[in-house]
Protein backbone atom coordinates (compact mmCIF):
# COMPACT_ATOMS: atom_id res chain seq x y z
CA UNK A 1 0.00 0.00 0.00
CA UNK A 2 1.37 3.44 -0.96
CA UNK A 3 1.98 6.02 1.11
CA UNK A 4 -1.32 7.56 -0.46
CA UNK A 5 -3.15 5.46 -0.17
CA UNK A 6 -2.38 4.78 4.14
CA UNK A 7 -3.12 8.41 4.44
CA UNK A 8 -6.62 7.97 2.66
CA UNK A 9 -7.48 5.01 4.33
CA UNK A 10 -6.58 6.68 7.57
CA UNK A 11 -8.63 9.42 7.03
CA UNK A 12 -11.51 7.54 5.59
CA UNK A 13 -10.93 6.07 9.19
CA UNK A 14 -10.92 9.31 11.33
CA UNK A 15 -13.89 10.89 9.48
CA UNK A 16 -16.47 7.99 9.00
CA UNK A 17 -15.54 6.55 12.32
CA UNK A 18 -15.21 9.39 14.33
CA UNK A 19 -16.04 13.32 13.02
CA UNK A 20 -18.11 12.96 10.41
CA UNK A 21 -20.22 15.57 12.42
CA UNK A 22 -17.72 17.64 13.42
CA UNK A 23 -16.16 17.83 10.01
CA UNK A 24 -19.33 19.03 8.50
CA UNK A 25 -20.28 15.47 6.79
CA UNK A 26 -23.97 14.32 6.32
CA UNK A 27 -24.46 10.86 7.34
CA UNK A 28 -27.35 8.39 7.20
CA UNK A 29 -28.79 6.47 10.08
CA UNK A 30 -26.39 3.54 8.53
CA UNK A 31 -23.34 5.52 8.43
CA UNK A 32 -22.90 5.98 4.91
CA UNK A 33 -21.68 9.65 4.07
CA UNK A 34 -21.84 10.77 -0.08
CA UNK A 35 -18.43 10.09 -1.52
CA UNK A 36 -18.53 13.68 -2.90
CA UNK A 37 -18.87 15.22 0.76
CA UNK A 38 -15.60 12.86 1.81
CA UNK A 39 -13.52 13.98 -1.39
CA UNK A 40 -14.40 17.15 -0.82
CA UNK A 41 -13.23 17.45 2.53
CA UNK A 42 -10.21 20.02 3.15
CA UNK A 43 -7.19 17.05 4.05
CA UNK A 44 -8.72 15.30 0.75
CA UNK A 45 -10.00 18.01 -1.64
CA UNK A 46 -8.19 17.65 -4.99
CA UNK A 47 -5.88 15.11 -3.87
CA UNK A 48 -7.84 11.59 -4.29
CA UNK A 49 -10.56 10.64 -6.77
CA UNK A 50 -13.45 8.07 -6.46
CA UNK A 51 -11.31 5.56 -8.11
CA UNK A 52 -9.17 6.10 -5.15
CA UNK A 53 -11.65 5.32 -2.77
CA UNK A 54 -12.69 2.41 -4.40
CA UNK A 55 -9.78 0.66 -4.45
CA UNK A 56 -9.20 1.68 -0.96
CA UNK A 57 -12.57 -0.32 -0.21
CA UNK A 58 -11.76 -3.24 -2.50
CA UNK A 59 -8.29 -3.85 -1.18
CA UNK A 60 -8.82 -3.35 2.32
CA UNK A 61 -7.97 -7.01 3.65
CA UNK A 62 -10.00 -6.43 6.75
CA UNK A 63 -13.24 -4.62 4.90
CA UNK A 64 -13.12 -1.90 7.05
CA UNK A 65 -15.56 0.48 4.30
CA UNK A 66 -18.15 -0.51 2.08
CA UNK A 67 -19.51 1.43 -0.80
CA UNK A 68 -23.25 1.54 -1.90
CA UNK A 69 -24.82 3.45 -4.91
CA UNK A 70 -27.54 5.13 -3.28
CA UNK A 71 -29.91 6.19 -6.58
CA UNK A 72 -27.33 8.81 -8.15
CA UNK A 73 -24.96 9.14 -5.34
CA UNK A 74 -22.29 6.98 -4.32
CA UNK A 75 -22.07 6.38 -0.33
CA UNK A 76 -19.16 5.33 1.72
CA UNK A 77 -19.00 4.14 5.57
CA UNK A 78 -17.04 2.36 8.35
CA UNK A 79 -18.31 -1.00 8.69
CA UNK A 80 -17.76 -1.12 12.67
CA UNK A 81 -15.05 0.73 15.29
CA UNK A 82 -17.32 3.86 15.54
CA UNK A 83 -17.06 6.39 18.27
CA UNK A 84 -20.07 8.40 17.13
CA UNK A 85 -23.55 7.14 17.32
CA UNK A 86 -24.64 5.20 14.23
CA UNK A 87 -28.41 4.12 14.93
CA UNK A 88 -28.54 1.85 12.40
CA UNK A 89 -25.33 0.17 11.35
CA UNK A 90 -25.90 -3.32 10.12
CA UNK A 91 -25.12 -6.03 12.98
CA UNK A 92 -26.52 -9.51 13.09
CA UNK A 93 -26.82 -11.12 16.56
CA UNK A 94 -24.38 -13.11 16.36
CA UNK A 95 -25.00 -16.64 18.43
CA UNK A 96 -22.88 -19.12 19.73
CA UNK A 97 -21.08 -21.58 17.91
CA UNK A 98 -19.34 -23.74 20.01
CA UNK A 99 -16.85 -24.68 17.31
CA UNK A 100 -15.74 -21.54 16.33
CA UNK A 101 -13.40 -19.19 18.80
CA UNK A 102 -14.21 -15.15 19.62
CA UNK A 103 -10.73 -13.74 20.10
CA UNK A 104 -9.41 -9.91 21.03
CA UNK A 105 -5.96 -9.43 20.45
CA UNK A 106 -3.85 -6.74 22.56
CA UNK A 107 -0.53 -5.75 23.87
CA UNK A 108 1.48 -7.31 26.97
CA UNK A 109 1.73 -3.45 28.39
CA UNK A 110 -1.98 -3.82 28.80
CA UNK A 111 -2.95 -7.08 30.11
CA UNK A 112 -2.49 -6.37 33.81
CA UNK A 113 -5.42 -4.02 33.95
CA UNK A 114 -7.34 -6.39 31.30
CA UNK A 115 -6.97 -9.32 33.80
CA UNK A 116 -8.08 -7.29 36.65
CA UNK A 117 -10.46 -5.02 34.81
CA UNK A 118 -11.76 -6.75 31.64
CA UNK A 119 -12.04 -5.34 28.33
CA UNK A 120 -13.02 -1.76 28.04
CA UNK A 121 -15.11 -0.05 24.76
CA UNK A 122 -13.13 2.67 25.61
CA UNK A 123 -14.40 5.64 23.07
CA UNK A 124 -16.12 2.95 20.86
CA UNK A 125 -19.35 1.84 20.87
CA UNK A 126 -18.25 -1.96 20.94
CA UNK A 127 -15.28 -3.95 21.81
CA UNK A 128 -13.49 -5.77 18.51
CA UNK A 129 -13.36 -9.36 18.41
CA UNK A 130 -12.86 -11.76 15.15
CA UNK A 131 -13.03 -15.60 14.60
CA UNK A 132 -9.88 -15.59 12.10
CA UNK A 133 -6.86 -15.15 13.76
CA UNK A 134 -5.04 -14.29 10.56
CA UNK A 135 -7.01 -10.85 10.94
CA UNK A 136 -5.85 -10.06 13.89
CA UNK A 137 -2.68 -7.27 13.14
CA UNK A 138 0.45 -9.09 13.06
CA UNK A 139 2.55 -7.27 15.84
CA UNK A 140 -0.25 -8.25 18.44
CA UNK A 141 1.36 -9.91 21.59
CA UNK A 142 -1.29 -11.90 23.40
CA UNK A 143 -4.99 -13.29 22.80
CA UNK A 144 -7.93 -13.38 24.45
CA UNK A 145 -10.49 -16.19 23.96
CA UNK A 146 -13.57 -15.56 25.08
CA UNK A 147 -16.23 -17.85 26.40
CA UNK A 148 -19.16 -16.31 24.40
CA UNK A 149 -21.68 -19.50 25.72
CA UNK A 150 -21.36 -18.00 29.22
CA UNK A 151 -21.37 -14.13 28.40
CA UNK A 152 -24.19 -14.57 26.57
CA UNK A 153 -26.28 -16.52 29.27
CA UNK A 154 -25.39 -13.35 31.13
CA UNK A 155 -27.05 -11.09 29.09
CA UNK A 156 -24.10 -9.80 27.03
CA UNK A 157 -24.91 -8.88 23.73
CA UNK A 158 -23.19 -9.81 20.53
CA UNK A 159 -23.21 -9.12 16.85
CA UNK A 160 -21.25 -9.46 13.87
CA UNK A 161 -20.93 -6.65 11.86
CA UNK A 162 -21.61 -6.74 7.63
CA UNK A 163 -17.68 -7.43 7.01
CA UNK A 164 -17.71 -10.74 10.09
CA UNK A 165 -16.15 -8.63 13.06
CA UNK A 166 -17.26 -9.96 15.94
CA UNK A 167 -18.57 -6.67 18.08
CA UNK A 168 -20.10 -6.40 21.99
CA UNK A 169 -21.63 -3.05 23.62
CA UNK A 170 -19.59 -5.61 26.95
CA UNK A 171 -21.80 -4.79 30.29
CA UNK A 172 -23.88 -1.45 31.29
CA UNK A 173 -20.36 -0.14 31.58
CA UNK A 174 -18.62 -1.19 28.50
CA UNK A 175 -16.67 -3.70 30.23
CA UNK A 176 -16.57 -7.47 29.01
CA UNK A 177 -15.55 -8.72 32.63
CA UNK A 178 -12.86 -11.59 33.07
CA UNK A 179 -15.00 -13.99 34.25
CA UNK A 180 -15.84 -14.37 30.39
CA UNK A 181 -12.02 -15.25 29.30
CA UNK A 182 -11.61 -18.67 29.01
CA UNK A 183 -7.92 -18.61 27.53
CA UNK A 184 -5.43 -16.25 27.34
CA UNK A 185 -2.26 -17.10 25.49
CA UNK A 186 1.05 -15.44 24.41
CA UNK A 187 0.90 -14.95 20.08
Amino acid sequence: MSTNDVFLSKTLSWLLRHSAATEGLSLTPEGFAPVSEVLNHRQLRGKFTVEDIQRIVESNNKQRFFLRQNGAILEIRANQGHSMQVTELELASYLNDPNVDVVHGTFFRNLDAIKRIGLSRMSRNHIHFTRDLALIRKNVQVLIYIDVAKALSDGIKFYMSSNGVILSPGNEKGILEPKYFWKIVKR
